[in-house]
């Protein structure tokens, strides 16, 4: 009698942060949904977050890793969120480290119970996979959550020439062979002592970086109408051949499929009092800064005068777990302002047709989110790579305003003017420019959503990376 040949199977395995994870589940479910056979590696307290929402999906399963208790992280903390501030981080990332272990004994059970993997999608910050991915013979794909421009721009400089031909913050960094639409300076790379220094940290990013370089292949949430030249710069730095598999804006894969079932009580808050403007669409600001921004009191303090003097209803998400809201604030703004502390879905919010404006960080997945959905940006960057992103969102993509004269200064310092925000979501909101960027939001929100309707760039991509597995 014949028997029925397993389904090709890929192990997915997110970094332990809401940012990194969400588009990992995007594409699970569409990897699923195609027939794949989709492994999410995890660990206990994260996997209660993401199974409710996989439980639809027969295809995808779950394993979970013993997460480890390691001196310096706070007992119980699996995820980035978790983290009482940026400093934990690296004891957050060195912990993960001692997953490699359990991770090889998973690999080494599914090869022997016949389910080898035709593929391992780990992310950037999970480096130490692609040994144990090269011990079994498993191509490793790495995920990088951020735009093929930022990735080519700090993967391409070279930090010793600029240290010494660079001599401040504010002079023009040239890149050899690349023109782009925008100056890039020292100033756009708040991180770059971490980068020269011999930290912890440098030496953590060295190593995911080194394991990236040598990967099959990078995973890209961005779309070819999007960064096509920026694409084709990046592979030029890949070793071995590997490509940039651009498949994204991947929460798009499942816009059709969404619904309000399983989602948090305070999401539901949100879209309860954006309801209330449904008849004034477009007239609500979002604002959020992510879940790692660690703002200062004082930051927060400013930005919630901001909005305030702006006239403008808004819905102004908090992640601080230090920050009291200004005295008398809520009372003052109540009916137009609300000001959340529990975590939300974003991209629910950003559907809503209240909101006409995004005040975001310009983290890469918030970008995309604020494109999928037409919504124009108020860019701000606070650390990492979202200075560049900024510069991408309103010199090249046109679909965003800069706030000026605030953002960081010197490693991973923000200064934050109550003025310039105010000012910022008036002209958003209401000004000329606000107008101009919203019609290109809406320009670009119709160029992702053909990208992975079947026969759109994206969706052939993932078409071809799929066919390639497989036959390999």
């Amino acid at each position: 009698m014949a028997t029925t040949k397993p389904a090709p199977h890929i192990v997915i395995f997110p970094f332990m942060s809401q940012g990194h994870t969400l588009p990992l589940l995007d594409i699970a479910k569409e990897l699923s949904r195609r027939g794949l056979q989709v492994t999410i590696i995890t660990t206990p307290s994260n996997a209660e977050s993401i199974q409710p929402d996989m439980a639809k999906h027969s295809r995808i399963s779950f394993t979970l890793l013993s997460f480890p208790s390691i001196e310096g992280l706070p007992l119980g903390c699996e995820n980035t969120l978790k983290l009482p501030s940026r400093n934990f981080m690296v004891p957050f990332l060195t912990s993960t480290k001692v997953l490699k272990q359990q991770f090889r004994q998973v690999l080494k059970q599914m090869i022997n119970e016949g389910s080898k993997p035709i593929c391992v999608i780990s992310d950037f910050f999970l480096g130490w996979t692609m040994d144990v991915c090269l011990e079994f013979g498993i191509p490793r794909m790495v995920f990088n959550g951020t735009a093929a421009l930022s990735m080519a721009i700090t993967r391409s400089l070279d930090i010793t020439k600029l240290q010494e031909t660079v001599t401040s913050d504010a002079e023009p960094i040239h890149f050899a062979g690349k023109e782009l639409p925008f100056t890039v300076t020292k100033s756009d790379f708040p991180g770059f002592d971490l980068i020269i220094n011999d930290s912890p940290m440098s030496k953590l990013l060295a190593e995911s970086g080194e394991a990236e370089a040598k990967s099959w292949g990078v995973l890209m949430n961005t779309f070819v109408e999007l960064e096509a030249s920026h694409l084709t710069l990046l592979e030029t730095i890949f070793k071995n051949g590997a490509k940039g598999w651009p498949v994204g804006p991947l929460l798009l894969y499942n816009e059709e499929s969404q619904s309000n079932d399983n989602i948090s009580s305070s999401t539901k808050a949100c879209l309860a009092w954006l309801d209330s403007f449904i008849k004034k669409p477009a007239s609500v600001l979002y604002a959020s800064f992510g879940s790692q921004a660690f703002l200062s009191d004082k930051d927060l303090d400013e930005i919630g005068y901001g909005l305030e003097m702006s006239g403008h209803h808004f819905l102004w998400l908090v992640s601080s777990r230090t920050w009291s809201p200004l005295e008398g604030l809520e009372e003052r703004v109540r009916g137009r302002g609300m000001i959340m502390r529990d975590w939300i879905e974003q991209r629910k919010v950003l559907s809503h047709s209240a909101i006409g404006g995004f005040l975001s960080h310009c983290g890469w997945n918030s970008v995309l989110e604020s494109l999928s959905a037409g919504v124009p940006i108020l860019a701000l960057a606070v650390s990492a790579e979202q200075p560049l992103n900024v510069k991408q969102v309103v010199h090249e993509m046109k679909m965003g305003l800069r706030i000026e004269n605030c953002g960081p200064r010197g490693p991973e310092k923000v200064e934050i003017r109550r003025e310039a925000i105010s000012e910022g979501v008036v002209e958003l909101m209401g000004g000329e420019k606000g107008e101009e960027v919203r019609a290109r939001a809406a320009e670009l929100r119709k160029l992702a959503k053909d990208a992975v309707k079947e026969g759109g760039s994206s969706y052939n991509k993932l078409t071809e990376l799929i066919d390639i597995l497989k036959a390999m």
